[in-house]
């Protein structure tokens, strides 16, 4: 198999380079360059036709794009540790705050993202307003979290998973973008602390 990465600050191929790292799975790997916009060449928007990173292409020439779905496939293929549950209650906790991960603070991180930071000048359509107006969404998204883990370590319950690995390289993203998590969410911070001293966090 060939993993299609690209570099940090990308949150979604690190995703999938925190969970190998986790699970020691050697993951051979060929870097797609997203400033010289190679994820949107001809050949690679061949594999992936959303011309996004990352994919997993097996040795038969399928290819795995989305993140979370790479996860999965490589959670399959090598249970230990689990980072998706083992228990029905595990699997739909875990899954519950990956969802609210991905639909609370990714879309006005993004959005902040694409439409005020400087990375992304060139983009068609950007609206600066737009932007600036998700900045106070990103922070109460932030909060939201900071309350969550008031009373436990990780997201999910008392094991690190891939809840954690996503909010994560969110809440790093987010910091790279310039709207990082308010001073005063002490809970978050902590846990943030925590899941950054594990060594896959430098994947």
């Amino acid at each position: 198999m060939l993993f299609y990465d690209s570099p940090n600050p990308a949150p979604n191929p690190r995703r999938v380079r925190i969970l190998a790292a986790e699970k020691g799975i050697d993951l051979p790997s060929q870097e797609v360059s997203i400033p010289k916009r190679e994820q949107k060449a001809p050949e690679y928007v061949a594999k992936n036709p959303r011309g996004q990173t990352p994919i997993l292409e097996l040795d038969d020439g399928t290819v795995i794009a989305e993140s979370v779905a790479i996860m999965r496939y490589l959670e399959a293929l090598h249970p230990e540790p689990p980072l998706f549950g083992t228990t029905p209650l595990e699997i739909a906790e875990i899954e519950m705050w990956s969802r609210r991960v991905e639909m609370i603070a990714m879309p006005p991180i993004g959005a902040v993202w694409v439409h005020t930071h400087p990375f992304t000048a060139a983009l068609p359509g950007r609206n600066a307003d737009w932007g600036e107006a998700n900045r106070p969404r990103v922070a109460d998204a932030f909060r939201f979290f900071d309350r969550s883990l008031a009373d436990r370590d990780f997201l999910a319950g008392s094991a690190y998973s891939a809840a954690d690995i996503l909010l994560l390289t969110t809440a790093d993203f987010a910091e790279f973008v310039g709207c990082g998590m308010p001073e005063e969410c002490e809970n978050l911070r902590g846990w943030h602390e925590r899941v950054s001293a594990r060594p896959s966090a430098k994947a």
